[in-house]
């Protein structure tokens, strides 16, 4: 049997956090809050912002990745959710998902950085198009692996 998004409940496969830089690391749980996981750090500035707290990366999009050659685990690319059975990338900006308590909004597709290319100088290019999304937290709390994601459309939509 394939596996596909419509068979899959959404969940989260992975928090990852880091001390800056990539590779993020799994833990169990972690604690958001609007500025994103705490204690997760970044090796830029420029990451630091509200509509950047989390960074979403498909484990569909992952295994393909690996397919493909190139060594990829959850958190490998500096994503803090690894989730499965969301097709994150496809969702509109504005999308609002549920993690128990927590609630994102997804800001924007997100961009490769040149710090992939200490996996592979291919990477950010190979990845274009394909490498999650950013959110901000509307409201924060606990978030554990294989807690389930529920989404809805985006307030201003809801309208």
């Amino acid at each position: 049997m394939s596996e596909s998004s419509s068979q899959v409940v959404p969940r989260v496969v992975a928090v990852c956090m880091s001390a800056g830089g990539v590779p993020k690391h799994p833990l169990l749980e972690a604690e958001v809050t609007v500025e994103g996981i705490r204690g997760d750090l970044h090796a830029h500035e420029k990451h630091n912002r509200p509509d950047r707290a989390l960074s979403l990366f498909d484990l569909e999009m992952l295994r393909r990745l690996t397919e493909e050659g190139f060594p990829l685990v959850p958190g490998t690319i500096g994503e803090n959710l690894t989730v499965e059975g969301l097709n994150v990338q496809a969702l509109p900006e504005g999308t609002l998902l549920e993690i128990g308590d927590v609630i994102l909004r997804l800001e924007a597709a997100r961009k490769p950085c040149y710090v992939l290319d200490v996996i592979d100088p291919r990477l950010k290019d190979v990845i274009a198009g394909r490498c999650g999304y950013m959110a901000s937290v509307l409201r924060g709390g606990l978030i554990r692996t294989g807690m389930m994601v529920s989404m809805s459309k985006s307030q201003a939509d809801q309208k």
